[in-house]
């Protein structure tokens, strides 16, 4: 009978230890599936003050008091849900500047999406107003579908609902507009 019973207390032992090994694999399992919460941002940073150089050059200059990076995602993309401001420097180092309350970059497309205040400077003294725009990176595009207001280098001054140019503002076609266009007689 001593046989049976320590047979039976092997058993008994072999069955808890085996019942606490799954039971701790299952716990594990849950703990990874914390870890992937696929809304999280992959990594986030204040003060943020990057500049993009190309052959030694500043190309562009962006600041902002926070960014959520969420490369992690299917679709991945960056947010400023504090606001942003960037400065472009082109040919001559001539800067343009965008500033938002919030923006958005998509990184696979190159759309970025800029809300709230949203007022672009360029070197020409051109500024538009708007409560959004995009800017398409890749085809040097900006647009909106709701009101704006842009004053030209010329003085002109328009006002209206949707509008798209290229980035340099030197091809604008607004969708509809009031304003003050100033024309010179002399060119040809």
């Amino acid at each position: 009978m001593q046989i049976t019973y320590s047979n039976i207390i092997k058993s008994i032992v072999v069955m808890i230890f085996t019942t606490m090994l799954f039971s701790c694999q299952n716990r594990l399992n849950q703990v990874r599936s914390w870890d992937k919460d696929e809304l999280a941002a992959q990594t986030s940073g204040e003060g943020i003050n990057l500049f993009y150089t190309d052959s030694g050059k500043v190309k562009a200059n962006l600041r902002s008091p926070f960014m959520l990076d969420f490369s992690n995602q299917e679709f991945p993309y960056r947010e400023f849900p504090k606001g942003l401001e960037v400065d472009f420097y082109g040919e001559d180092n001539k800067k343009n500047t965008v500033i938002a309350d919030y923006g958005i970059v998509y990184q696979e497309t190159g759309l970025v999406d800029l809300q709230g205040n949203v007022e672009i400077v360029t070197s020409d003294s051109t500024v538009l107003h708007a409560k959004q725009l995009y800017w398409d990176q890749k085809q040097q595009w900006v647009f909106s579908d709701i009101d704006y207001s842009i004053k030209m280098k010329s003085g002109a001054l328009n006002e209206g609902e949707g509008f798209d140019a290229n980035e340099n503002f030197n091809k604008f076609n607004s969708r509809s507009n009031i304003g003050t266009q100033y024309i010179d007689n002399d060119k040809k």
